[in-house]
């Protein structure tokens, strides 16, 4: 993801900087861990910009999108070490001078609020805590800032070979959509998936074609056609349990058979959606583990230069959550050591709140 956000500029066509991506995660897993074989993309590079919501990740045959100054790109993309997965995502402007004055407007308070949201879900995400107090107070970081949360975004838990496990956070709980509540526990892994809208939150599939799917490994069909026959056993070489692109398929064949795959269920889609035009949606995305005496976020990226009429001091139950720590006491009682070594390697000043991490990279008035 870091090289990534130095690489994005504008004037890029936007397959090109998919592609990258890719490729950046395959170089970059083949040098670790060289023992192990499984090992790569656990989510193609999506590149997503204004208003769209994600999963836009094209291939070459499509009409290009080029990249342009002051736009607003969400990266959104996973890797994984024998099926352990880290998923991310980040959003930037792109082509702004670095001594730039911070932007304001609806844009900045977008940012500004999945920001704090996200800082707050860290916090929250501990054993006894339940998924609804997430979504509650994203939805009250998103009414300090005047935005809203995107409907039908999920947090999912992460399992080995698995993305989408069953436990879930949603970002936006409404009488259509909700989900059971339940209680962290220690040695879960979270992928937190935060995304706010300046609009109403709610994005719709267009024209735009889907190429991000995944196997429905619970669905079977005998296919009919040679191509599509071809396609699907490449993509049970190639994915056969995450998420894939399109373009990692054979191009002469990839349009006509995934049709049919498509059409008999045997893959998952993720369609590339959108808010109204003029609209901006932000997001940020980071693995957390919820270990004995702390959750620990996985990724951790520069954030856009912006400046917000409100704040979360506003709010003290928002204050409340993010002066919280991330480190916590182990409850279990250790006998006393008359040598009065170190203590625990958990106190101390470690990087502070997520308040005090932001500064320099976002101001409030």
């Amino acid at each position: 993801m870091v090289e990534l956000l130095s690489f994005i500029s504008p004037g890029q066509n936007i397959v090109d900087v998919c592609n990258h991506g890719d490729k950046l995660i395959v170089e970059t897993c083949s040098k670790k861990c060289k023992k192990v074989k499984s090992k790569g993309i656990a989510f193609p590079t999506c590149i997503s910009v204004n208003n769209c919501a994600g999963h836009f990740s094209p291939i070459p045959e499509d009409p290009a999108v080029v990249l342009k100054e002051g736009d607003l790109v969400k990266i959104d993309l996973g890797v994984h070490i024998d099926g352990y997965i880290s998923q991310c995502a980040h959003s930037t402007v792109i082509g702004l001078p670095s001594d730039s004055a911070p932007l304001s407007g609806r844009l900045a308070d977008a940012v500004c609020a999945a920001y704090f949201a996200a800082e707050c879900a860290q916090r929250l995400l501990r054993p006894g805590k339940t998924n609804t107090e997430i979504t509650k107070i994203i939805q009250k970081v998103a009414s300090i800032f005047h935005v809203n949360p995107l409907e039908g975004v999920l947090s999912h838990e992460l399992k080995r070979n698995l993305i989408d496990g069953n436990n879930v956070i949603i970002n936006k709980a409404d009488i259509d959509q909700n989900v059971e509540e339940f209680k962290f526990e220690v040695n879960q892994v979270y992928a937190i998936d935060i995304v706010m809208s300046t609009g109403e939150g709610k994005a719709r599939e267009t024209t735009q074609r889907t190429t991000v799917f995944k196997r429905a490994i619970d669905r079977s069909y005998q296919l009919k056609l040679q191509a599509a026959r071809t396609i699907f056993h490449e993509i049970m070489e190639k994915a056969p349990i995450l998420p894939f692109t399109m373009r990692c398929l054979d191009e002469k064949k990839r349009r006509m058979g995934i049709v049919e795959i498509v059409k008999h269920d045997l893959l998952d889609s993720y369609p590339v959606l959108f808010e109204k035009d003029g609209e901006f949606i932000v997001q940020f995305k980071f693995t957390a583990l919820v270990l004995p005496t702390s959750t620990t976020k996985l990724n951790t990226f520069p954030l856009p230069h912006v400046t917000s009429e409100y704040s979360v001091d506003s709010d003290p139950e928002v204050t409340a959550v993010l002066a919280m720590s991330t480190k916590r006491k182990n409850k279990k009682k250790k006998p006393a050591n008359k040598g009065g070594g170190g203590g625990t390697g958990g106190g101390g000043g470690g990087g502070g709140t997520g308040t005090e991490a932001a500064e320099g990279d976002m101001e409030e008035d």
